[in-house]
């Protein structure tokens, strides 16, 4: 028996020597057959170098030279570590027939290399994936991914930063393809700025059907970064080869414009992408798979006291092809001022769809290694955008953003702004801080949108008709167009700071660059930071965008106006976690890790409120009829032995 099963190994090595693995036609079908074709079956035929002429005399079609030298297979690597657990994924270059398939995860002990994982290759997509449990995150720990005996990439595993009063985030997305090469400037700057964390809210790629060829030229820019720090990389449209995405819970879409609802590529070479990108995340909260055995990842990921809630705002939502009465050149766009709003905000159309809202509910209820929260996704809960493609080209509504189905973002922003929690998000190629209005203006959380990082494939320019400011600009603003406004779709939103371009053939004035959160945990604030591409962080230059910085209290993410307040509470125990409800309708209206040992509620209307606190979740009713005052003093204290 044993003989047997090592003549069955041998026999399989020597298959493996000379047969290489499905092309892109056996995987996506006949339909898709160009899939991922420079990464796939025989790819090596295709990796021609760009002074190799095609037959036709013309330069070959190519990304990156995927044929590079074995002892430099490894291109790069990504990770992130919560709950003691580290998640890895190591990205290789297409391999030989004869090489083999298995990669180590090793890590650096005192002046060892000590071998602590070893996986066999996923393919199609060439990525390795390691999973550590009982990860120590109180220490720096140097890694390397090795194949074979040369081919390595080191890193550094961050020790988890609890110990820091402040959490640095850098914010980007949309790096255009159009630009090749590296992002020097970006990356010197980041160096400098130093984040604790990075998050990339899609488009990482626009290389549509060769996502394994763009999502390592994506790693290459960006490596150097990503290898000693956690970081979120999430994919929207264009990484998963749409124009547009309204997933539909990944019913089958008629063509790439997405607008049917659904995914028009083969459901395996989605879940390819979504692998190569979110692997190593924390595991999804609920993995169950949607229509055609389509994955999920949405998730949370704790960083240095910071509880982030990365959501899929595409997978759920709604098409509006054949749902909605069809208002403008294009499904998606509107452009009749006098349409009827009403008519686009029906009921049963979805945007983070159940199962997310659920998770979001949940997530704002649990503090467990946790003092601030912020919500993360791939684009804006508004529209906060008048003209998109070109200068001279106002469009009133775009479908595609957040904004729509308008009752769906609502729901959303309800969800996020029980935490007191931001939002971070990317894709409008236009860098943005609002604060949201859901009933009111100004009574949701702020949220900041990251400029792209090259910014040449569509832009957009905030710029109202009018070319007014709205309801109560911001002071001292250096920006014309600042205050309330409502957008396209009837939403309310308050303008902070926009980026536009001044000119985007011009690469000093395309409004490139990107976005950076600072947590400051010590005194419950929040910092946004919007950097332009080619300033020069490294050589002292602060001069960001203009209207950036914006500093906000944590509390102001719940800007409903105060009706009363409920008892002081005063803990034996500091920061506890604290929950109000409201008897009348059942409501949380919020819960929050309060700093020190007392806080007073405020809350929104009259009658009774319970009030309930842990030390982690909000397990025990300190009170279950609490009556509003409408002065601080007049509410009295209660002492609460936890």
């Amino acid at each position: 028996m044993k003989l047997f099963k090592l003549s069955v190994f041998y026999i399989s090595i020597f298959i493996g020597s000379i047969t290489a693995e499905p092309e892109s036609k056996e995987l996506f079908g006949e339909k898709f057959s160009s899939l991922d074709h420079l990464s796939t079956g025989e790819w090596w035929k295709r990796a021609r170098p760009p002074e190799v002429l095609s037959k036709k005399g013309k330069p070959p079609k190519r990304i990156i030279e995927l044929k590079v030298p074995r002892d430099e297979v490894v291109a790069f690597a990504l990770y992130t570590q919560d709950g003691g657990t580290l998640k890895l994924t190591g990205q290789l270059y297409p391999l030989m027939p004869n090489e083999s398939r298995e990669v180590r995860l090793e890590t650096k002990q005192g002046k060892e290399w000590k071998e602590i994982g070893r996986v066999q290759i996923s393919y199609p997509g060439w990525s390795a994936h390691f999973r550590v449990k009982n990860w120590d995150s109180t220490q720096n720990v140097p890694y390397r991914v090795k194949h074979g005996e040369k081919a390595y990439f080191e890193g550094l595993i961050r020790k988890d930063p609890v110990n820091q009063d402040t959490i640095v985030v850098g914010n980007l997305s949309c790096n255009s393809s159009r630009t090749k090469g590296p992002r020097p400037q970006i990356i010197e700057n980041l160096k400098a700025i130093n984040p604790d964390m990075l998050f990339f809210a899609g488009d990482q790629t626009y290389h549509h059907t060769e996502h394994t060829a763009g999502w390592i030229e994506f790693g290459l820019q960006f490596r150097d970064l990503i290898k000693d720090r956690p970081t979120v990389t999430i994919p929207d449209d264009h990484d998963v080869g749409q124009g547009n995405l309204w997933g539909e819970s990944g019913i089958q879409a008629t063509s790439p414009a997405g607008n049917s609802g659904g995914y028009f590529y083969p459901i395996p070479y989605v879940n390819m992408v979504q692998r190569q990108q979110t692997w190593h995340l924390p595991d999804p909260v609920d993995p169950k798979k949607l229509n055609r055995g389509l994955e999920v990842y949405f998730t949370r990921l704790r960083v240095g006291g910071i509880d982030f809630a990365i959501l899929e705002d595409r997978k759920f939502k709604t098409g509006p092809n054949g749902k909605i009465p069809k208002m403008g050149p294009r499904p998606d766009h509107i452009n009749d001022p006098a349409y009827d709003r009403d008519a686009v905000n029906l009921e049963g159309l979805v945007l983070l769809g159940e199962r997310q809202l659920k998770f979001l509910s949940e997530w704002s209820q649990n503090w467990e290694g946790s003092e601030m929260k912020a919500a993360l996704s791939q684009t804006a809960f508004c529209g906060a955008v008048h003209i998109h493609g070109g200068p001279n080209s106002r469009l009133l509504a775009d479908l595609d953003s957040n904004a729509w189905p308008q009752k769906g973002r609502n729901k959303a922003l309800h969800e996020i702004r029980k935490a007191w929690a931001p939002h971070l998000c990317g894709d409008q190629h236009l860098g943005v801080v609002v604060q949201h209005g859901i009933d009111s203006y100004r009574d949701g959380p702020f949220a900041f949108t990251s400029p792209a990082i090259v910014n040449t494939i569509y832009g957009r320019w905030w710029k109202p008709e009018d070319e007014k400011p709205g309801a109560r600009p911001i002071p001292n603003s250096p920006l014309p167009w600042t205050g309330d406004f409502e957008d396209g779709l009837g939403n309310k939103i308050t303008m902070l700071a926009y980026a536009n371009p001044e000119d985007r053939k011009n690469e000093l004035k395309r409004a490139d660059g990107f976005g950076v959160a600072r947590f400051n945990k010590k005194d419950r604030s929040v910092t946004f930071e919007c950097w332009p591409r080619f300033s020069k962080v490294s050589e002292g230059d602060q001069v960001q965008f203009p209207g950036w910085p914006i500093t906000f209290k944590m509390n102001e993410n719940d800007g409903r106006q105060i009706k009363g307040w409920l008892p002081k509470l005063i803990f034996a125990k500091p920061n506890p976690v604290v929950q109000v409800i409201e008897n009348k309708s059942g409501e949380v209206l919020y819960t929050v890790r309060i700093q020190g040992t007392s806080f007073q509620p405020k809350v929104y209307s009259e009658g009774g409120f319970t009030i309930k606190a842990g030390s982690n979740s909000p397990k025990k009713i300190i009170s279950s009829n609490s009556r509003s005052k409408k002065k601080k003093k007049e509410a009295g204290n209660l002492k609460i032995s936890i």
